[in-house]
């Protein structure tokens, strides 16, 4: 597979505490250079990166981010602010606590929320697939699944481990209604990212590709 083809499918990503608008600048360019599907930064940088890039570039943020256990209607304004400084795509964490209390309604009604506040814009569901049993990752593959959102997403990279290649194949086998697999988290090389596409996830949210995307353009001036 070509390193443009991996990188088409990467949500170029920072979302640190300590990220400056330069840092945010800088991967926004690398984004625009290096053909990206998006850059993934914090809410706070949205309207300033949608004005720096134009139309050049999709912005995504996060909600709920990265714990999860924000009120419905906190998320819900979170993602309409967001969308309102002109982000393009949402990646939004669910209540894990709800999940492991089986209330599954509560988390479809959340996801379908958000979406609706979404303007029609992508969202993609973070599971957080390090905190959860097989049982619980299938059930949020059927709750996605049947939800209004596009993409189920394995992790925020803030917990106790990121993707892995066992849990991409397990979203590929439950998920059904077309949703779309992103995988985020700890993918280091491009025989990884390679991997996770071919295993199905349409999207890979890391830092690192493009960095490696970097390096291989000083020596082949890409």
């Amino acid at each position: 597979m070509k390193i443009t083809e991996i990188l088409a499918k990467c949500d170029h990503t920072l979302l640190l505490q300590g990220s400056t608008w330069e840092e945010i600048k800088a991967i926004c360019d690398d984004g625009i250079k290096f053909g990206c599907a998006s850059v993934c930064i914090p809410a706070s940088f949205v309207k300033r990166a949608k004005e720096y890039v134009g139309e050049s570039l999709s912005i995504c943020t996060v909600i709920g981010f990265p714990n999860g256990y924000s009120t419905t209607a906190v998320k819900v304004f979170e993602t309409a602010d967001a969308i309102k400084n002109g982000a393009d795509e949402i990646d939004m964490v669910i209540n894990i606590g709800d999940l492991k209390d089986k209330r599954y309604d509560d988390i479809l009604s959340e996801i379908n929320a958000i979406k609706a506040a979404c303007d029609g814009k992508i969202l993609k569901v973070i599971i957080e697939t390090c905190l959860l049993t097989d049982e619980e990752k299938i059930k949020m593959c059927e709750i996605v699944s049947a939800s209004d959102a596009n993409f189920i997403k394995t992790s925020t990279g803030f917990s106790t481990a990121g993707a892995t290649k066992e849990d991409v194949a397990l979203f590929a086998k439950y998920t059904t209604n077309g949703k779309k697999i992103k995988a985020a988290g700890g993918i280091a090389s491009l025989e990884d990212a390679e991997d996770f596409i071919n295993l199905g996830a349409e999207r890979l949210g890391t830092s690192r590709i493009v960095k490696l995307a970097k390096a291989e353009s000083n020596i082949t001036g890409y």
